[in-house]
């Protein structure tokens, strides 16, 4: 099943050169690591993890003995996707090829245990691609993205974000 095109991973290739290009995740460590806690939760799978930047703001947060699967295209040298109680998907759904962005979610289902969290972006992003386009492909509110996400997961909570997204755990739904 394909997750992204060739061109599109040469042009996150790219972006993924910048320093400060995924950092998002940083500050979504608190809400992670209390989420990880009450769910009683042992792994995580961090899809589109790019830096391992979630990997390090759990262990800022003081957050030990957890199992962590990256996955990120732009990294192979993480493997594929791996099954986990907690799946992270941060600052990554908005930037997905819009005909591709079932089979991610169909990916994100596969290996959810438990829960996930996943941060969604609904406006433009700062930086921009090789191409001209800006870096999140998919620009569209949160009503959109709910009738999405709810063919693959249960909402279990969504949360707003001022004007610049949400964030919602969810419960894969068997299919």
């Amino acid at each position: 099943m394909t997750t992204i095109s060739d061109a599109y991973l040469k042009m996150q290739k790219k972006l993924h050169l910048n320093p400060n290009y995924g950092v998002a995740s940083l500050s979504y460590a608190p809400i992670v690591r209390s989420i990880f806690e009450k769910s009683g939760s042992s792994s995580i799978s961090d899809y589109g993890a790019g830096k391992r930047n979630l990997k390090v703001g759990l262990e800022r947060e003081g957050l030990k003995n957890f199992d962590y699967f990256p996955y990120d295209p732009v990294f192979p040298e993480y493997g594929n996707p791996q099954k986990a109680d907690l799946v992270c998907c941060i600052d990554v759904l908005e930037h997905i090829e819009p005909d591709l962005l079932e089979n991610v979610l169909l990916d994100l289902a596969s290996i959810t245990v438990k829960l996930g969290f996943f941060t969604i972006a609904t406006g433009p992003a700062v930086k921009v691609l090789s191409d001209g386009r800006n870096a999140h492909l998919i620009q569209k509110p949160t009503s959109w993205w709910l009738p999405k996400l709810v063919r693959f997961f249960e909402i279990e909570h969504l949360q707003h974000q001022d004007v610049h997204g949400f964030w919602v755990i969810v419960k894969s739904v068997k299919l």
